[in-house]
C-alpha cells in the first residue's frame, strides 16, 4: 500500500494503540491480539503495536493496517531508537514503522533519514513521533509518509500537558503536507474530534481503550478522598 492509498484509508479515523507497559497483566501476545481484534470490531482503522512478535501476531489475526514499533527501553530515544528495531518491525509484516525522530541522538549513532531509507526499501512506510513542530518540519523534508505528535510533553522541554497538544497538531498540520497523527493523552471522543478539527488526519487513541490497569487506578485516584 503507498502513503498515499493508507493517508486516504486513515482520513478521519480511529487508530487504537493496543500496548502494554512491562510488569503489566495485559502484556501478553495473544492479550494484546485480542485488544486488537475488539477495536477492529469496534470501527478502528488501524493498529498500533509494540514489538516484532505482537505485530506479527496482530497483522496476522486483522485486516487492518498495522503501524508497529519496538520499544527499547524507557529513557532517551528509545522508540524503535535504531535502523534495526525498524527492520525487525517491518519484517514482522507493519505496514508503517514508527520510529522516534526528535533531535536527540540515536543509541548506534545513526540519523533518522539512514532509518527512513531503510524502511522505505524494505517496502514499508515511516511515521514520525515527534514532540516539536521544528522536528515534524524536519522529519516530514526527511521523507517521513506520516507525522505524530506522540511524543509532545514527554520530551525534556517540551510542554507538560494532561491532554492532547492540539496547539502542535494544529501547527503542524499547517506548516507540512504529509499527514498530521494525533498522539497523546487523548482522553475523550470530543478530544479525539478536536484533534481532527485542529487539523489532524487522524487519531491514534491508547490508554483511554486499552489499558484497564490504568483506567482502574484513574477511577481509584478519583474516588479516594485525602
Amino acid at each position: 500500500m503507498t502513503a498515499q492509498e493508507l493517508a486516504a484509508t486513515l482520513q478521519g479515523k480511529l487508530i487504537v494503540s493496543c500496548q502494554a507497559p512491562p510488569g503489566d497483566p495485559m502484556r501478553e501476545t495473544s492479550t494484546l491480539v485480542r485488544l486488537a481484534l475488539s477495536a477492529v470490531a469496534g470501527g478502528g482503522a488501524a493498529i498500533r503495536a509494540n514489538d516484532p512478535e505482537v505485530v506479527a501476531a496482530i497483522t496476522a489475526a486483522v485486516d487492518l493496517p498495522v503501524i508497529g514499533l519496538w520499544k527499547d527501553g524507557d529513557t532517551g530515544v528509545f522508540i524503535t531508537p535504531t535502523v534495526r528495531h525498524a527492520l525487525a518491525v517491518a519484517e514482522a509484516g507493519a505496514a508503517v514503522v514508527a520510529a522516534d525522530a526528535t533531535d536527540r541522538p540515536r543509541p548506534d549513532g545513526s540519523t533518522f533519514a539512514e532509518l527512513v531509507e531503510a524502511v522505505h526499501a524494505a517496502g514499508a512506510l515511516v511515521m514520525a513521533d515527534v514532540s516539536t513542530l521544528a522536528e515534524g518540519v524536519t522529519a516530514a523534508a526527511l521523507g517521513a509518509d506520516f507525522v505524530s505528535t506522540t511524543l509532545s510533553g514527554y520530551v525534556p522541554g517540551t510542554p507538560k500537558q494532561t491532554g492532547p497538544d492540539l496547539d502542535l497538531v494544529a501547527a503542524l498540520s499547517a506548516a507540512i503536507d504529509v499527514p498530521v497523527v494525533a498522539e497523546g493523552r487523548i482522553n475523550t471522543p470530543a478530544e479525539a474530534a478536536e484533534a481532527l478539527a485542529r487539523g489532524a488526519h487522524s487519531v491514534v487513541v491508547g490508554t483511554a481503550i486499552t489499558a484497564p490497569t490504568a483506567l482502574t487506578a484513574r477511577f481509584v485516584a478519583g474516588i479516594t478522598r485525602p
